[in-house]
C-alpha cells in the first residue's frame, strides 16, 4: 500500500532536517507557517512565518553545537490534512544532554505545513535543557 501524500511530505521535511538543509525544508511550508513550542524556556512560544520557523531549527543546530539528531519513528495522517510524527531527540548542550521523545501536530493546506504543534514527553526536562 502506498504512502499518503500528507505522510510522505513530511518525512521529507525530517530528511531536509536531518541533513541541514533549510532550503528544501522551507519549500515543504507555507509563508505563514507556525510552529508551537511547549514549555517555558527561551525556544518556546510561537515562532511565526517561514523565517522564524526555519531561524527556531537553525538556532536548534547553533545552541547544540551541531550535536542534535532527531530519530524519526511514527507518521500517521488521518487523510483530512492532519499529520502526527513521532520522534526521539538526542543532544548535548554545554554540560548537559537530553534524550527525550516528542511528536510534532502538523496541519497541512494544499500539500504544504501551515500549522505545528510540538509536543514532548517532559516539559521539565526541555525547559531545564533549554535552558
Amino acid at each position: 500500500m502506498a504512502e499518503h501524500p500528507d505522510s510522505a511530505l513530511i518525512r521529507r521535511g525530517y530528511a531536509a532536517f536531518g541533513t541541514g538543509d533549510m532550503e528544501a525544508l522551507g519549500s515543504l511550508m507555507t509563508a505563514d507557517v507556525v510552529h508551537h513550542v511547549p514549555g517555558s524556556n527561551p525556544l518556546s512560544g510561537h515562532h511565526k512565518g517561514r523565517d522564524a520557523v526555519l531561524g527556531l531549527y537553525q538556532r536548534l543546530g547553533e545552541e547544540t553545537n551541531g550535536t542534535m539528531q532527531v530519530e524519526l519513528e511514527a507518521v500517521m495522517a488521518d487523510g483530512r490534512g492532519h499529520v502526527m510524527s513521532f520522534h526521539t531527540v538526542r543532544a548535548d548542550r554545554g554540560d548537559r544532554g537530553i534524550e527525550i521523545r516528542e511528536g510534532l501536530f502538523f496541519t497541512i493546506v494544499g500539500g504544504k505545513i501551515t500549522d505545528i504543534d510540538q509536543c514532548t514527553e517532559d516539559i521539565d526536562e526541555e525547559d531545564t535543557f533549554w535552558s
